[in-house]
């Protein structure tokens, strides 16, 4: 599982990258509000762990933006603002959940509840309990959404089940490649996917057949989708390759 951490407290981001590794997931992390929504919305992440109060860009902001672009990627935000109302607004902006925390010297404070963040002889470092608990509780939750039988991207809708595909209500007619090649544009939805992601998750090849290949795939299935409507959702990202996206 890969997770961003958006935290600009040095000391902090140690002890958060040190144990999430050490519980076995793999963790980017992103020093200021500007790097982590750059990261957010170019980077393939299960999960992204984010302090609201950052410099450049505060986290809800990057919550917000990053939902504006179809973004669905599980957020946690991590909070020193513990009141009902910070709560109630972080949850607004698009975040999964919320957890009161506070880092000094070297201890978390979580919701009344002090941890060392350090445990002589064992480790030099390790993440309160608590935290893996929410970022588990939140991989769960995405999981489960992964096996939902319907995908949905604005007016776009997949019935996985019945292999149907409708664009605000009319019905949109796709081979069984191009299927396949919208399913794995949907779940990504809001995020650029390369052509190597595309040959090696839509047709299994490990190398470039140095084709039109997807050129062609993907001009097809663009014609089928954004046909005869002022809002394309089908991009192409230069150098870098798609994004299924409901923004310009």
């Amino acid at each position: 599982m890969h997770v961003l951490l958006i935290e600009d407290d040095g000391e902090a981001a140690r002890f958060l990258v040190k144990g999430l590794r050490e519980s076995g997931y793999s963790v980017d992390h992103a020093a200021d509000g500007r790097e982590g929504l750059n990261r957010a919305t170019e980077g393939q992440f299960d999960l992204i762990v984010t302090d609201r109060m950052l410099p450049h860009l505060d986290g809800l902001a990057i919550i917000e933006l990053m939902r504006a672009k179809g973004i669905l990627t599980p957020v946690l935000v991590l909070s020193a603002l513990g009141g009902v109302d910070d709560r109630i607004r972080g949850l607004k902006a698009g975040g999964d959940d919320y957890l009161t925390l506070l880092f000094v010297r070297g201890f978390f404070w979580i919701s009344g509840i002090k941890f060392f963040g350090i445990l002589t002889y064992v480790v030099a470092a390790v993440i309160p309990l608590a935290i893996l608990l929410y970022v588990e509780a939140l991989l769960r939750r995405r999981a489960a959404a992964a096996h939902s039988t319907r995908l949905k991207v604005e007016d776009l809708e997949f019935d996985l089940l019945a292999r149907r595909v409708t664009r605000g209500g009319r019905e949109v007619e796709l081979t069984a490649r191009e299927l396949k090649l919208l399913e794995f544009l949907m779940r990504r939805a809001g995020q650029v996917v390369t052509r190597t992601m595309l040959l090696e998750g839509v047709w299994d090849l490990h190398f470039d057949p140095q084709s039109n290949l997807i050129d062609v795939h993907i001009s097809r299935l663009r014609q089928a989708i954004d046909r005869g409507t002022d809002h394309p959702l089908i991009h192409t990202v230069r150098g870098s390759g798609y994004v299924l996206r409901t923004d310009p």
